[in-house]
């Protein structure tokens, strides 16, 4: 009996052993990249005095499709269908409480009127992308650290360390992963990181003809992002997961999910 403890012991630390050999070094690389990503950064931006976020104003989508258009086109997004860091969803509310959700090639082309049989309540529209959140579970499980976390709270993907594994795209709980087609690595939004580390906004907030999206740091007390948190009633999508995300809508309803 001693035998077997002994034999079973040292089964549980190989085991183990084994384990930590694997995850480790994708923790310890998440960690690296974090702080290698400073090579990013224009000079003089400090990245810990910034933490970014977007805000988004349900009641002034109209469904143009112009930041999706302009997502693609700034980051070079495959104009396939199926393949967006960001897109546009038309929710509509027929009698009898029934929801429709339809994003025909992610909002780009705009919408159609649609036809139905019942009495239409009302529609709108809902802009998504990444939630770059403060617990983001993608991070957790990419096996080789891939996918990171920066000090100003954008979560990145490094496609030289990126294996295609589509763990991350499971994790996400928004949807908001793809694999890229050419290089066959995990993509997503980044808030245009290129352009903010520049001082500039992401592509889809330039573009937008009715200002519905703002961004903005959650630091500074007076960025746009800061006033339409504090002049607006404030809902994430799913709370329940806690994963804390930086994207704040502004009039969202019960229905979007």
């Amino acid at each position: 009996m001693k035998e077997a403890n002994i034999e079973r012991r040292d089964f549980l630390k190989r085991l183990i052993v084994s384990v930590l050999s694997f995850s480790s070094p994708g923790l310890l690389k998440a960690q690296e990249k974090s702080k290698e990503s400073t090579s990013l950064y224009e000079k003089g931006y400090d990245p810990e005095e910034h933490l970014w976020g977007m805000g988004i104003r349900i009641n002034r989508c109209i469904g143009c499709g112009r930041c999706a258009d302009a997502c693609k086109r700034e980051n070079d997004v495959p104009r396939l269908p199926f393949f967006f860091r960001t897109w546009v969803e038309r929710y509509i509310i027929l009698e009898g409480d029934e929801v429709v959700v339809d994003s025909p090639t992610g909002g780009v082309d705009g919408f159609k009127t649609h036809v139905q049989e019942k009495k239409l309540v009302r529609s709108f529209f809902v802009p998504k992308l990444c939630n770059q959140c403060d617990k983001p579970p993608c991070v957790q499980v990419c096996p080789v650290g891939a996918t990171y976390k920066t000090e100003d709270g954008v979560t990145l993907v490094d496609s030289e360390y990126c294996i295609g594994c589509r763990y991350c795209i499971q994790a996400c709980p928004y949807g908001a992963r793809f694999i890229h087609p050419r290089t066959h690595t995990a993509e997503k939004c980044t808030f245009c990181y290129h352009r903010i580390v520049k001082g500039l906004i992401p592509a889809c907030v330039k573009v937008c003809p009715t200002q519905a999206r703002v961004f903005g740091d959650t630091k500074g007390r007076a960025s746009p992002l800061v006033r339409f948190m504090r002049m607006n009633k404030i809902r994430v999508l799913k709370p329940y997961l806690n994963t804390e995300p930086k994207v704040f809508y502004a009039g969202l309803d019960m229905e979007v999910k």
